[in-house]
């Protein structure tokens, strides 16, 4: 009977660690953003969910060319001298399978905007982050670290 037992706790734990795992590989949570050349962190982005739609705001800046409160003096429109902290710079991106996709990023540093592709790591624990301009091959990939909560 004891085997029995053990089985079915071993059935259990690895039930519910699926369960955390599934949680864990999505792109909702707050990020680290690398920088491509130096790789050293730029700022933290909050990627948040409603209504199946996923977007991204700049919760902080770690470092920047342009000091601590920089703007986004390349952006057009209503984003042009707006403060990048605050800044929604992911949005329209929908859940396509295992990554988030359709939508649009924006380059704070030159005001330009992208298509958008998100793919969380099976850990959860990082986020590639796919710029492009017409097809997803034509682009650049970025790796974001998840923040601990």
């Amino acid at each position: 009977m004891r085997p029995y037992i053990f089985l079915l706790a071993t059935a259990v734990a690895a039930f519910h660690a699926e369960a955390a795992f599934a949680l864990d590989a999505s792109p909702v949570g707050m990020w680290r953003t690398i920088d491509d050349a130096t790789g050293k962190p730029k700022s933290i982005v909050e990627i948040s969910e409603v209504n199946g739609e996923v977007t991204g705001k700049v919760r902080e800046i770690l470092q920047s060319d342009k000091g601590p409160n920089p703007v986004c003096d390349e952006c057009e429109g209503e984003r042009k001298n707006q403060p990048v902290i605050g800044m929604t710079i992911i949005w329209g991106m929908k859940k396509d399978g295992d990554v988030w996709d359709g939508g649009t990023i924006l380059d704070p540093k030159n005001g330009k905007t992208y298509g958008c592709k998100l793919t969380p790591a099976a850990d959860g624990k990082t986020l590639q982050v796919r710029g492009f301009k017409g097809f997803s091959l034509l682009g650049r990939t970025q790796v974001w670290e998840r923040v601990s909560p």
